[in-house]
């Protein structure tokens, strides 16, 4: 499903992945459905799937690493994703264990997004990690880490952390691209000193636009080219908004207690052509992946929905290949032909 993008230097790959149903904000009691939906994203065409990372919070969660283990089994191509790990919960080398197994049973696919957390502090008191110090512990964590998923031995001593560590196997042949989490100019530095890329979410084109250009420059005075902008957008897909916005309201409540209006004008709901209108000025304000949230308890219905939505930000015919399986290409040039220009 990816398209090339046409603007300028920075041009890249567009790509489009789903955040799987790890979390059962409607307490269903239906997590095992993490399974078929990463099935169906690759069946479908996208090219990524991605979990949450939490101890606990306001709905059920699995772990986040065991998680895309299990999508990791039934997918032979998306690549997989940590959107967000908290790395800061763990001894980082544990974590190291932990990635470096993964990207081994899943053929080196593995994107490693990090991030602070916060909004749950009893997770991060259960596990004895001061909130208050999370930041710090962060940076330092990502500073051990590529030596130990490389399989060198670490010694280290921070303000934070001591790590004292023989060389870990199986070690990786290179790293998994870094992505740091967060909204605002400490995720922005961060990124630019561990990060391969920046992974926020919650915010307007026009704010990611001008992050983004904060992310240029901070990424020129280090001497690098800027990272790329993978963003998560809540997403909901039904021909009625007022329906939309009910299923939405109510997995929003479920998952992070917050009225919908909170958080509206960060998502894309509705019909195909509004959402696809509302993702397309997140490509155009210089996102390059797209990590989206389908809301409410049919994931299966909403990914049908999402692909071709995806299908018509591409505007490349031979990118409709990967819908072949489903009949869906043929469907969506049937539809093109019949547009008026």
């Amino acid at each position: 499903m990816s398209a090339e993008a046409e603007t300028g230097p920075l041009a890249a790959p567009i790509r489009f992945g789903v955040l799987l149903p790890s979390f059962d904000p409607m307490h269903t009691g239906n997590t095992p459905a993490l399974v078929e939906a990463a099935r169906r994203a690759e069946e479908l065409g996208f090219d990524a799937a991605w979990v949450g990372d939490h101890l606990w919070g306001h709905a059920p969660w699995l772990e986040s690493t065991v998680a895309l283990g299990a999508a990791a089994a039934v997918t032979d191509r998306l690549t997989l994703g940590f959107s967000v790990m908290l790395l800061g919960l763990r001894s980082p080398v544990w974590a190291a264990k932990q990635i470096q197994s993964l990207s081994a049973l899943s053929g080196g696919r593995l994107v490693l997004g990090v991030g602070v957390g916060g909004e749950y502090p009893e997770e991060f008191e259960a596990a004895g990690v001061p909130v208050g110090k999370r930041g710090k512990r962060l940076d330092e964590a990502l500073t051990v880490l590529p030596d130990l998923l490389l399989g060198r031995r670490v010694d280290y001593e921070g303000s934070t952390l001591a790590v004292h560590a023989n060389p870990l196997a199986p070690a990786m042949a290179r790293l998994p691209p870094i992505l740091v989490g967060g909204r605002g100019e400490v995720a922005i530095r961060r990124t630019v000193r561990h990060g391969d890329g920046w992974l926020p979410m919650w915010l307007s084109p026009e704010v990611v636009i001008e992050r983004g250009e904060r992310l240029r420059e901070l990424a020129a005075d280090s001497g690098r080219a800027r990272p790329t902008i993978t963003l998560l957008i809540l997403v909901h897909v039904d021909d009625s908004l007022e329906r939309s916005r009910e299923v939405a309201a109510e997995h929003l409540a479920g998952q992070y207690k917050l009225p919908l209006h909170v958080v509206e004008r960060w998502a894309a709901l509705g019909p195909r052509e509004r959402v696809a209108e509302r993702l397309q000025a997140y490509l155009d304000a210089g996102v390059t992946e797209l990590i989206l949230m389908a809301l409410g308890g049919d994931q299966l219905a909403q990914y049908e929905r999402l692909a071709k939505v995806c299908a018509t930000l591409t505007a490349v015919p031979a990118n409709l290949g990967r819908f072949a399986g489903s009949g869906m290409a043929a469907e969506l040039l049937e539809e093109r032909a019949a547009k008026p220009n």
